[in-house]
């Protein structure tokens, strides 16, 4: 079956044209680099992994509850809108939600892979060459999970939400070879993390569970990456220069906490866009949410040297200023943990059924000999 026919409502376009801007630039010193980058490229090949054979596929997931997550976590949840609707109409929702996010979650590896792609070919070093080229294949084995989630287990897509495709339209679009790193491994992948923590923090369904885990792990060196190149190059620009990437900063945060709240879900279910708005507006859920989709940004955007008066002002208007001082290391290192203790955790369960089905052949086999 195709994608095109499990879509909510048609992509406005088959495929999306970005013009590119921008050289693409060769290094011809092959044995120089930052040593903690070749570090990360070297963890980054160390750390390959196959998405059909380290996931469970075989797991169940209910279309009705894909996540298992509290439904107090729906807009519509409390409102008379959820009074009126019968259990299936609830999991009808529960199916729109998960596959809203995770259709977003696709849409954005995507961009991510291009955009990792693209500083292979436009950024100067050879050392982040050689690490953007491992973030390539991490993002392409994103976008294969996701996608394969959202074909065999949901039957359901979204298109990409309007804004987080501009987001990604101004991101390839600028010439300048740091603006991917920016808009794409600070702004667009921090936002995702904390969304993946969220409902990997909060599902009780095994399979979604395995799936951002191990997306999670992987994201952490991303953003590592990251915060290295954009560190050693920010510490080079003038004032001038520094404002104008925080000016897309502050636009991109703000475009992100205001928009990206499922609308389209709601009006998928017969609400209209204004009250739709409304209601994700007052959601205690979403409130919530919206603050810690920048646990992961606003560390990072100090960590860097994008701390100016105006965007300190922004994040004080946002309610998140506070976050600049978290501890982006340690939350990278949990995700890496998380990951490794769920794989402890799954091979110990199949060595002890393997050993359990050895004793039980064994006690069978005794049993027929006497």
């Amino acid at each position: 079956m195709s994608t095109h026919e499990l879509y909510t409502s048609p992509p406005a376009e088959p495929i999306w044209q970005v013009p590119a801007t921008g050289a693409a630039r060769f290094s011809w010193d092959y044995d120089d680099g930052r040593e903690r980058l070749l570090a990360l490229y070297q963890k980054g090949k160390d750390k390959q992994w196959d998405g059909n054979k380290r996931i469970d596929w075989s797991l169940e997931v209910d279309p009705a509850d894909p996540l298992g997550t509290p439904d107090e976590a729906l807009t519509l949840y409390g409102t008379p809108h959820w009074a009126k609707m019968t259990e299936k109409d609830r999991g009808e929702l529960r199916k729109h939600y998960t596959s809203w996010q995770f259709s977003q979650f696709l849409h954005g590896e995507q961009g991510a892979m291009v955009c990792a792609a693209r500083i292979v070919e436009s950024v100067p070093d050879l050392d982040a060459k050689f690490y953007s080229a491992t973030q390539t294949m991490d993002e392409a084995r994103h976008a294969e999970i996701y996608g394969r989630f959202l074909h065999e287990k949901i039957g359901m897509l979204y298109p990409v939400n309007d804004n987080l495709q501009g987001l990604l339209g101004d991101t390839l679009r600028d010439s300048r070879w740091d603006m991917p790193y920016l808009g794409m491994q600070v702004l667009i992948e921090g936002l995702a993390l904390a969304a993946f923590g969220m409902i990997r923090d909060t599902t009780t369904k095994p399979l979604p569970k395995q799936i951002l885990a191990y997306v999670m792990q992987d994201e952490a060196r991303h953003v590592a990456f990251g915060r290295m190149a954009l560190r050693d190059y920010y510490k080079q620009l003038g004032d001038a220069e520094l404002r104008e990437r925080e000016e897309f900063v502050i636009e991109g945060c703000y475009l992100m906490r205001d928009r990206l709240s499922g609308v389209e879900v709601l009006e998928n279910f017969g609400i209209g866009k204004q009250e739709a708005k409304d209601l994700s507006e007052h959601s205690e859920y979403l409130q919530l949410f919206r603050k810690l989709l920048f646990s992961r940004i606003v560390p990072c955007v100090k960590d860097i040297g994008l701390w100016g008066p105006r965007l300190q002002k922004a994040y004080v208007d946002m309610g998140v200023l506070e976050l600049g001082d978290s501890n982006l290391d340690l939350l990278m290192s949990q995700d890496e943990e998380i990951a490794e203790q769920l794989d402890r955790d799954r091979f110990a369960a199949e060595e002890e059924a393997r050993v359990a089905e050895v004793a039980e052949a064994i006690e069978e086999g005794g049993e027929a000999a006497a």
